[in-house]
């Protein structure tokens, strides 16, 4: 994960995009000197987070990030649009040539502390065939910091979003940022979308690697390669390849 601070237009914002740029950017390049595969650039700093849509400033802000990240490193680059502005992604990745897109909450709905988010599976399909179509999309199952409704069962949301709702892998998380997966979901899945790519979303760590590799392809990891867990700081060389060490040997793209 490249976590970008706080952008023009959000509360925390300080001024000085380029400083947010090149924080991102040393960020991108220890990853990419680390071994890792790709990069996933979301907007974190930008809380509280709107529920779907936002500013088109976020939207500048984001694509200035990620065509200067692109140009840094020779990966595959990915854009999440917090909290779950998927076409604004689209769109970003389109412009940007990124690999792939992140989407919490592709298809159904979750209730969450932006209110409860509606999936756009529609439209995003529609809008990747006609302006991106070799973009990946990586969605969400019981997306972390959030609450499923009545009656809805982890299988089903899984089921769903790769077999109705276009998406070309599921992401599996924790409850929060950092929090580590329930194996026990990660096994539901598995067992309920045999073909489908499973990736970790939260709280990989380098103990966690060989249970995780069990079902899952991928791992998305942020928080355990930075000092002390803090999602603020710089990501740490050393836990960095640390890290990318004990994946591959578990057999993982990360």
């Amino acid at each position: 994960m490249v976590h970008l601070g706080a952008l023009p237009g959000s509360p925390r914002y300080q001024g000085g995009i380029a400083d947010v740029v090149d924080r991102a950017l040393t960020d991108a390049e220890t990853l990419a000197a680390a071994g890792f595969d790709a990069v996933m650039v979301e907007n974190f700093g930008d809380v509280p987070f709107f529920a779907d849509d936002v500013p088109a400033v976020t939207v500048a802000a984001m694509t200035r990030a990620i065509t200067e990240i692109s140009a840094a490193i020779d990966l595959p680059v990915g854009v999440n649009v917090l909290r779950n502005d998927a076409l604004s992604a689209m769109s970003i990745a389109a412009a940007t040539g990124a690999a792939m897109i992140r989407v919490n909450v592709l298809s159904s709905m979750m209730y969450t502390d932006q209110g409860p988010i509606v999936g756009r599976a529609a439209e995003l399909g529609r809008l990747r065939a006609a302006i991106a179509p070799e973009v990946l999309v990586l969605a969400d199952i019981f997306v972390k910091h959030a609450s499923p409704p009545p009656g809805a069962t982890i299988e089903l949301s899984a089921i769903d979003a790769w077999e109705r709702s276009g998406a070309d892998g599921l992401v599996i998380s924790g409850t929060g940022t950092g929090t580590s997966v329930d194996l026990a979901d990660l096994e539901r899945v598995a067992l309920a979308v045999p073909d489908a790519p499973l990736v970790i979303g939260s709280g990989a760590s380098v103990d966690t690697i060989e249970a995780l590799a069990e079902h899952a392809s991928s791992i998305i990891v942020g928080s355990s390669i930075k000092p002390f867990g803090d999602v603020d700081r710089a990501v740490d060389p050393q836990l960095a390849s640390r890290f990318v060490a004990r994946a591959r040997q578990a057999g993982f793209q990360i």
